[in-house]
């Protein structure tokens, strides 16, 4: 598939999910960008435009598995969200397939004590 296509697919695909889901300060939204060596996660609050919390794999030690690592962002964005008072969020995994990476993350964060 031509790259700009790919793009393009991509874009449709988070701006069906984001006419959906919206953060609040009670309820952010943890929003996941992968990209082909580093993964970054964030939870915003949507109502009054900032980040409550964010966290990526430039901050972790590499040499693990990509997978690995996802989910040492994800353990790191749940203890964060958890040390800012938040529990619940909703889950915007960015126009990407909810598996591999973004499972990992996602099954991280709320093994940390996010529930979405």
């Amino acid at each position: 598939m031509d790259p700009s296509k790919k793009r393009l697919a991509r874009h449709r695909r988070q701006m069906r999910i984001r006419k959906r889901v919206r953060g609040t300060a009670t309820r952010p939204r943890l929003s996941i960008y992968r990209s082909n060596k580093h993964m970054y996660a964030q939870l915003i609050d949507d109502v009054a435009g900032h980040t409550i919390a964010a966290a990526s794999s430039k901050e972790t030690d590499g040499g693990d598995s990509k997978t690995a690592v996802a989910s040492k962002v994800g353990a790191l964005i749940g203890q964060r969200a958890v040390d800012a008072g938040v529990t619940t969020c909703v889950f915007d995994r960015g126009g990407n397939r909810y598996a591999g990476r973004v499972a990992a993350l996602a099954e991280a964060a709320r093994e940390s004590g996010l529930k979405f």
